[in-house]
């Protein structure tokens, strides 16, 4: 018998190459950041290499759709943690580091989000974790938008020099 995982590769990247294609990313990024196994990158690439000219559409399909993804992440966290959440979990055996975690989410919460990026931990688990810690959508409200109004020409020139320089990067790849 076929590894599994290696049937929901070869999946993903027939998905790729199939005309709905776009669809198809946006369905693996949402699910990704829930509860499926396969990150978006197995479709994203091959479709930013044979139409780069669509590179940003797809990554903004993919970020959009990955945060959505996120949210249902953590409303499994929040609403089912018992029932589901704790089934995925188990599937990535990451029992004793999400026992670790959840333990951390008060006093790290925001820190321990934004290091997952650098870490091997699967997005979905700190999507679920959040939830289960009940870590607030949006911690920030009011002051990141007194922050955000306070310094939003300097954030919109530097979202446009990164926003250029990916431009340019995609030039030189």
């Amino acid at each position: 018998m076929a590894n599994p995982i290696r049937k929901l590769y070869d999946w993903t990247l027939r998905i790729a190459a199939h005309k709905h294609a776009t669809w198809g990313l946006a369905g693996i990024s949402f699910a990704e950041s829930s509860f499926f196994p396969i990150p978006p990158d197995v479709v994203l690439l091959p479709m930013c290499i044979a139409d780069q000219k669509k590179s940003f559409r797809y990554a903004t399909i993919c970020t959009v759709s990955s945060v959505i993804g996120g949210l249902l992440g953590y409303a499994i966290g929040y609403f089912l943690y018992d029932t589901i959440g704790i089934k995925i979990v188990e599937m990535y055996h990451y029992q004793e580091a999400f026992e670790a975690l959840k333990e951390k989410y008060n006093e790290y919460g925001v820190w321990i989000i934004i290091a997952k990026g650098m870490t091997p931990i699967p997005y979905k688990i700190v999507t679920i974790a959040s939830g289960v810690a009940a870590f607030p959508v949006w911690k920030f409200g009011a002051p990141i938008q007194v922050f955000v109004e306070k310094y939003l020409t300097l954030l919109t020139m530097a979202f446009l020099a990164l926003l250029i320089g990916g431009f340019i990067a995609l030039k030189y790849i």
